[in-house]
């Protein structure tokens, strides 16, 4: 039996609202209320605020490979997306690419304390070894000592070869595992198109049949600014009126973006039970706009967090992004207070995922956690200390990661890997 204590924080923020002190205490890589202590791991946690580890909800873990490229910066989305194709095409995306960029991002997100990763996958060159991409993404994860959500996303692919790769995917990665879950929890399958500007019904239709026959969740992108374009010149309608249709709006699926909604989609999306994701560093920059997120949760529906890809955000880290989120929901309704976005970037994350063990430090839950330290001159004059963790210090980086019961970050460094290593792997790889 492996035991771990938390002990000495300033504050332990639970996921579910509830701020505390006191002991957190993990058996065997699970939140337990009490346990036997003798012979325990314990870390040291004074001056530091311990949350949930951060889960994101929407990231394109390639586009780690493809940051601040020129020419993508600024531009609209109809020209951004041929441009990124042209860098993936040159670049050669294949396992071995797949993996450094997932090992880098993945990284990359343990040391911003993020503990979980939803990586939705939109590029496949027809004729690629899928499986062996699928499989580098989850050995970057395991390694590392990260969750992490592989989505078979589509993006223009042909329907049945993505329907036929997503299926082995899941036979290989996860086989006969409930809801596409490893029975250790660290690795997930679930299927996603890009969103009706890039796919036609027939792939929602092919990658919905292989989520219903293995009980996946399923994801997409909605209601950005060029995605409302297109459904209407394409369809005529807009692309919640054809998710409707379409079958892909209901409690299993998980909505990214959604800047441009009515608040009759609103209702319609909290009448499904569908989920949504906020992803304002990327929306903001590609100028979409911004989501909004309290009449989303005014709503009923469940709002996580995501940072979409280095392509458009360039950045992995959600702490950042969940500040930005706190900073511009005033520019379109009443300003979210901290708690309730560091909220959306744990347990509101993990529900839209269908991880309810996730994002929370309550008895039962993963024990994933992070340790922020609250000590030094960026906090001082900080009155309230969890919501400092937002408001102040926007690069903020937490002192020590905890996957499982399992310490992934000490001290600021990963345990994992070595950081050097994995950042000349990369930029050897993409001959930068």
């Amino acid at each position: 039996m492996s035991v771990l204590v938390v002990r000495g924080a300033v504050a332990v923020v639970d996921g579910t609202g509830r701020v505390h002190t006191g002991d957190v205490v993990s058996v065997d890589g699970t939140i337990v209320a009490s346990a036997d202590l003798s012979g325990a791991t314990v870390i040291d946690a004074t001056g530091c605020v311990v949350t949930a580890g951060l889960v994101n909800a929407h990231h394109h873990l390639l586009q780690t490979a493809f940051r601040t490229l020129p020419g993508t910066r600024g531009i609209p989305m109809r020209d951004w997306l041929p441009a990124m194709a042209a860098a993936y095409s040159a670049a050669g995306v294949d396992p071995e690419l797949t993996g450094l960029a997932a090992r880098a991002g993945l990284a990359e997100a343990l040391l911003s304390g993020v503990t979980t990763v939803a990586d939705h996958h939109l590029t496949w060159p027809s004729g690629a070894d899928t499986v062996g991409m699928a499989r580098a993404a989850g050995a970057a994860a395991r390694d590392l000592g990260a969750r992490l959500v592989f989505v078979r996303g589509a993006a223009r692919d042909d329907p049945a070869e993505a329907a036929a790769s997503a299926d082995a995917i899941v036979r290989a990665l996860v086989p006969g595992a409930p809801g596409g879950i490893s029975a250790d929890g660290a690795l997930q399958v679930a299927v996603g198109p890009a969103g009706v500007h890039s796919d036609p019904r027939e792939t929602f239709d092919a990658l919905g049949e292989v989520a219903r026959v293995h009980g996946l969740r399923r994801r997409t992108q909605a209601n950005e600014v060029v995605d409302v374009a297109i459904a209407l010149e394409r369809y005529g309608a807009r692309p919640l009126d054809l998710l409707e249709e379409w079958g892909w709006l209901d409690a299993d699926v998980t909505l990214a973006h959604l800047c441009d909604v009515s608040d009759d989609e609103i209702a319609r999306i909290a009448a499904s039970g569908a989920s949504a994701t906020h992803a304002p560093g990327c929306d903001v920059p590609m100028g979409w706009g911004v989501a909004p997120v309290r009449r989303l949760l005014d709503a009923g529906i469940s709002v996580g967090l995501g940072t979409s890809g280095g392509g458009s955000n360039d950045a992995g880290h959600l702490l950042a992004d969940a500040r930005l989120a706190m900073q511009v929901s005033a520019l379109v309704g009443p300003q979210l207070p901290a708690a309730d976005v560091l909220a959306m970037a744990t347990a509101g994350s993990a529900d839209g995922l269908g991880r309810p063990e996730l994002g929370r430090l309550t008895p039962g839950s993963a024990a994933d956690l992070c340790l922020w330290d609250v000590s030094g001159v960026a906090d001082a004059g900080v009155a309230d200390a969890v919501a400092g963790l937002l408001w102040a210090a926007p690069g903020r980086r937490p002192r020590d990661v905890v996957v499982g019961g399992r310490v992934v970050v000490a001290g600021g460094r990963l345990v994992t890997a070595d950081e050097d290593e994995v950042v000349a792997r990369l930029f050897e790889r993409v001959g930068r």
